[in-house]
């Protein structure tokens, strides 16, 4: 692979899990929010809102960045 696709590739592996990260937490409310306004203050729903929208972003990156590099290591 010529090295100007695989840095195209790479910048495109790094900007896609924010995409993803930022859709997957306005969407999070809808989905686990349970319409509960109380519950939705609180610390513990923070923490599983932002630790499940690291998660989902650090593996798409993962997957991202490992499809890039073993394509380019001819």
């Amino acid at each position: 692979m010529s090295n100007t696709l695989t840095i195209i590739l790479g910048i495109v592996a790094m900007l896609l899990p924010l995409v993803v990260g930022r859709l997957y937490w306005k969407r999070f409310d809808h989905y686990f929010g349970k319409g509960d306004e109380a519950y939705m203050d609180t610390l513990e729903y923070f923490l599983k809102k932002i630790g499940s929208t690291i998660l989902i972003a650090f593996i798409i990156l993962w997957i991202g960045m490992s499809l890039v590099f073993n394509g380019s290591a001819s």
